[in-house]
């Protein structure tokens, strides 16, 4: 009998492995999907469509325009996180991870199909903001559902490491998108208007029929399974979140706060200042973004690992002090106007600030919630957080732009509150290395710190 222990602990390790490898590539892809196609709508916005689908001969409102509709899909995003959130504490996490998968690439798809302003008037803005809010919707729970479903899968101590996977999937699909849109930009503009930039939105097909082939392969998550075994479930994930879990839900939301403006402001506003302040070429911000979003990818990994030794807190933390420390001179540094020195401003604000604050965001949420309410709970803060900062970064950054004559000071000093409002936040928020995931009381939950258990 010893013999037979023996021999299946090796298999029993070997079949774990190759579980969380399927789990890591499935939630990397479908977040990478998530952010290939919110970051196309991005630089689209910055790049193509202030200039043939919101027309207005002053092109500041046009920018605007463009980035109010950006700002849409952020703002529909936590519907979308109540609606999947419930079905994803209900009927099971996979499902949810199937489904939003394909809401988001359909629409992504679909964008390329979109006529310009000339071509069918009002009807253009109007059916992008249609498919936009499809986006937004489906979106609402991606990356809710791939981190709790990697965090729930994961050895409770590899929770911050395996819950890297789903961030990472989302610089993979940022470093795709700037890559395509790097190389489509290169075209001579009015082919580049025509049509080039429609190419990139064509190919989330790709992305979407790969990532489905690998979700549709998956279990449910171990502590998902318990739960239900168990017949712990709440009647209605909704109220529970709302009634028992506010200070989870409330963490969430102002600790999210300065990783979104950062963020967006990296992805989204600094290639419409680049173009459109300082006169730059239109390559010169996807080409940087691309490095940044290449090096956020291999460390945030390291930061998720990180949290796993020393907390989730401290590592957290760091990422906040040094995005609100460098405000100021990251500003110096893309007014320099010179690609080196702008390459370097987005790769450090965006692998060190937003690396250190989202590598172990996944395995923090996720014990943040009791498991019968944890999809709902977190995937409806996270994206009202979005909807609230990041959907509106880049409209706050250019109105602040255009208030103090193109100076970027007032920009800077919002970051530096964003990144005060987080680390309040943090703090009190407590650290959750360690929390028994299955836990289905806020009693419960607060009382397995440091367990390490499923």
């Amino acid at each position: 009998m010893s013999r037979d222990t023996t021999a299946a602990a090796p298999a029993t390790m070997a079949h774990e492995r190759k579980s969380m490898l399927g789990v890591g590539a499935a939630t990397l892809v479908g977040s990478a999907l998530e952010w290939y196609d919110f970051y196309l709508y991005g630089i689209a916005a910055a790049l193509v469509f202030n200039k043939i689908i919101f027309v207005n001969s002053n092109p500041t409102v046009a920018t605007l325009a463009a980035f109010a509709t950006f700002a849409v899909g952020y703002l529909i995003r936590p519907l979308g996180g109540l609606i999947f959130g419930r079905i994803g504490d209900t009927l099971g996490r996979k499902s949810v991870l199937v489904i939003t998968l394909m809401v988001m690439g359909v629409a992504t798809f679909l964008m390329a199909f979109i006529p310009t302003y000339e071509q069918v008037g009002i009807w253009a803005p109007i059916t992008l903001v249609a498919l936009r809010l499809v986006q937004g919707i489906g979106a609402g729970a991606e990356f809710g559902g791939a981190a709790i479903f990697s965090v729930e899968h994961a050895d409770p101590r590899r929770r911050g490491l395996h819950g890297a996977w789903p961030a990472t999937g989302v610089y993979l699909g940022l470093l795709l998108a700037s890559g395509v849109f790097a190389i489509v930009t290169t075209l001579p503009e009015p082919e580049f208007l025509a049509w080039g930039w429609r190419i990139p939105f064509l190919l989330s097909a790709v992305v979407v029929v790969v990532a489905l082939i690998i979700r549709l392969r998956l279990t449910e998550s171990p502590a998902f399974l318990e739960i239900k075994k168990a017949d712990h479930s709440p009647s209605s994930p909704i109220r529970e979140v709302f009634t028992n879990e506010k200070k989870a839900m409330l963490t969430l939301f102002f600790a999210q706060v300065p990783q979104n403006v950062v963020s967006t402001l990296n992805l989204a506003f600094i290639t419409t200042y680049l173009v459109g302040n300082l006169k730059l070429a239109s390559s010169v911000g996807p080409l940087a973004t691309t490095i940044g979003s290449a090096t956020t990818m291999m460390l945030l990994p390291v930061f998720g690992y990180l949290s796993d030794k020393i907390g989730r807190r401290p590592v957290m933390l760091t990422g906040i002090v040094f995005s609100a420390v460098f405000a100021f001179p990251y500003f110096w540094l893309i007014d320099s106007q010179a690609p080196l020195p702008i390459t370097i401003a987005i790769v450090l604000s965006l692998g060190i600030g937003v690396g250190a604050m989202f590598g172990p965001q996944a395995a923090y949420f996720s014990e943040l919630f009791t498991g019968g309410a944890r999809f709902t709970g977190l995937a409806f803060a996270r994206e009202t957080a979005g909807a609230a900062t990041a959907g509106t970064t880049p409209l706050i950054a250019v109105a602040l732009v255009a208030a103090t004559g193109g100076a970027t000071w007032a920009v800077s000093l919002f970051v530096i509150a964003a990144c005060i409002i987080g680390a309040i936040a943090v703090i009190l928020g407590g650290e959750t290395r360690g929390r028994r995931m299955s836990a289905t009381t806020v009693t419960e939950l607060k009382g397995s710190e440091g367990s390490f258990a499923h």
